[in-house]
Parts: C-alpha cells; structure tokens; sequence
C-alpha cells in the first residue's frame, strides 16, 4: 500500500525546495538503506517534470571502515571523483536515514579531519551548497524513533506533520523578522547560564522556508565576527563526528571562543582546533517550527525547534556571510521557553523575543498558534 505521505514530501522536494526544472541533473544522496522509498519517489517526481536524476547511496558502516585507516593522499582521492559528479549536477537531495546514527562515533579525530578538511569542505561546503539547489533531510526508521523515544508509527506521523507544513504560510511571516534583522546592530541574548552581546549590522539576514532543509523553520543571520563577547551555556545535546556532547559552555572575547568545556571537554577542544575558524560564529539563527517542541538529538529537527535559537562555531552561511571560514560548521541548540529556563533576546535594547514567544507586533504571525 502506497504511503501518500511520502509522494506529498516527495513532491514538495522536487518542485518547492530545489525548484527543479525540465532538462536539468540531480544528485538523490541516500546515507543509509532506508530512505530508498523517498529517493524512487523523488527519481518518478524527477521524471514527470523531464529532469535528470542520479543517485548514490553511502553505507555508513562501510565508510567508517574506510576512515579507521585513511590517509591524505586517498582522501584526496575519493573527493576528486565525487566533487566531478557534483560539478555536473544542477540539484542535490541528501537522504540521511542511517540505521545508527552512532555509526562514526570512536573514528581517531585526525582521521575524522582529513575527511572533514579535504571531503566535506570542497565538495559539501564549497561545490554544493555554494553551486547546487540543494536539500537536506533525515527520513523516518527505527534508529531514529529510539532516539526520539518514540514507537516507529508515532515518530512517522511526527514526521510527516512537521516536513509537510505549509511552508509558503511561514515564508510569508517570516518576511518582518528578516527586514528587522537587516537594520539591527546590536543582539544580546539573555538566560540561564547565558549573557551574550554581538552586532549583525551590515550581515544580511536569511529565512529558511522549506528549501534547504526539510524540516525547516529559523530565520539566520550571522555574528560581526569578532564582536561577540560574553558566554552561553547550551541546554540541549549535540552531536558532531559521531560523539555527543552535553552541557556545552563557551567564553568569548572578542569573537573568538577562548574557553571551551562539556562532558567531554578534551574532544570538544579538538573538534574547535580543527582550524582558525572553527573558534568563531559564522550563524546566529532563531527556530519556529510550531510541531517541533523538544529535542529529539538529531540538528536537522532541533535547529527549528520553537522558541530556540542556534548560535553556530565554523564557517559562515553563504549570504549571511561574515567571512569566516572553517570545514566544520556545528549547529548547536539553545531552547528559551519555560520549560527549558526561559530567556530574551534583545535588538538595539528593544525586547523581541520573551521565553520563546515573539513580542513585536509585526513578530506575532511567527508565533506557533499562528503558523498551525
């Protein structure tokens, strides 16, 4: 039996978030084996409207096989063919539906580097999202309804209510934030364990509305990058390479993260030695998904989560651009409604945001009653 919720999602992909057109090339990105029925519902998509589509699909359990004894050279090698093929292509769909999402967890951090430093940088970072209509989304199995503490049939219908939102309503609504953002100059973020001040003035402001990530919902921007200054303390987990982290707090001075700490303060420090700039901001992001409520420990859910914001270490977005430039680009949580402790965010000393909920008149549309 046909699940029409997959065809709906599929359908949104190919038309709302890459925009494809007739004669042009796709690359469908399948990490794992269970995202296969979402990848042959975007290829039919693909070729109703006379488009070209490719796929690949990724073994994780493999690929962690090769890292545990890469070097340089065969890096280098590996990303020459694979940058070739997104170079051809007009579009990107990347379906992670690992089976454990824990799969590259323990890989030596120099190895995770080189990967990181001459794979993902040049042919994610610099080729893909720079020269691609693009699109990132995880796809429903069991690994990922353990994590989120759920029966597969509950995180399912979770699932599918948050990705087939109306996004064309949001996008509408996000419009006020992004013109405020664009004349703001001053932040400062308020909460527990949490005291930031930083400029946006002169950095664009971006909303993301159903194009590049599914789900989607959070309105960006980006630090001045060396104008932060204060601490935050993250309350929600995060994972990077495999490795999750909790209680992640950071100092800053002067943009730069001059003390870094965790559970797992000793490979927090490594991932943030990475490079020069994997020790600045290069996003400032506020959530408004109304169906994503808490963390379930996957980014691509938690980054909307309503009433949250993200405030990420590593390179820049492409038009919020501050320049700075790392191969990691790590975001990390911060969730502002009672239930997680609260806060505010402040523009130009004027009160936006209040535990999660937009205060602004012209910011009320935002609000998760109004975007159900």
């Amino acid at each position: 039996m046909k699940d029409l919720r997959i065809e709906t999602l599929a359908n949104h992909l190919i038309k709302h978030s890459v925009r494809l057109k007739e004669k042009e090339t796709i690359l469908i990105e399948v990490i794992g084996e269970d995202g296969i029925p979402l990848a042959k519902a975007l290829m039919k998509e693909a070729y109703k409207i006379k488009a070209m589509p490719f796929f690949n699909i990724i073994n994780p359990s493999l690929l962690k096989d090769m890292l545990e004894g890469l070097t340089e050279e065969q890096i280098k090698i590996y990303a020459k063919h694979d940058l070739q093929r997104m170079q051809d292509m007009d579009a990107y769909i990347g379906i992670r539906a690992s089976s454990n999402t824990a799969e590259l967890s323990g890989i030596d951090s120099t190895k995770m580097n080189l990967y990181n430093q001459f794979y993902t940088l040049p042919v994610h970072f610099e080729e893909r999202v720079k020269h691609t209509k693009w699109c990132i989304l995880r796809y429903p199995n069991d690994s990922m309804a353990q994590m989120s503490k759920m029966s597969l049939e509950e995180f399912e219908d979770f699932y599918f209510k948050v990705c087939n939102l109306d996004y064309a309503k949001m996008s509408k609504a996000m419009d006020a934030l992004v013109e405020l953002m664009n004349c703001t100059n001053k932040v400062h973020i308020i909460g527990k364990g949490t005291d930031l001040t930083f400029s946006i003035k002169g950095i664009l402001a971006e909303k993301y509305d159903g194009t590049f990530n599914i789900p989607d919902g959070e309105v960006a921007s980006s630090p001045v990058k060396d104008s932060v200054n204060g601490y935050i303390t993250y309350n929600t987990e995060t994972t990077y390479n495999g490795t999750t982290f909790q209680n992640v707090h950071f100092e800053f001075e002067n943009g730069k993260i001059v003390k870094a700490t965790s559970n797992n303060t000793p490979v927090l420090n490594e991932i943030l030695d990475t490079d020069e700039g994997a020790r600045y901001i290069g996003e400032f992001a506020m959530g408004l998904n109304p169906y994503i409520e808490k963390p379930i420990g996957d980014t691509l859910f938690d980054e909307k989560i309503k009433g949250s914001f993200h405030f990420t270490p590593g390179d820049a977005l492409e038009e919020s651009d501050n320049g700075n430039r790392s191969s990691i680009h790590w975001d990390i949580v911060n969730i502002q409604t009672p239930e997680f402790g609260g806060g505010e965010i402040w523009f130009d000393d004027c009160l936006v945001r209040k535990d999660g909920v937009f205060v602004l008149e012209e910011l009320l549309p935002l609000n998760p009653e109004n975007l159900v």
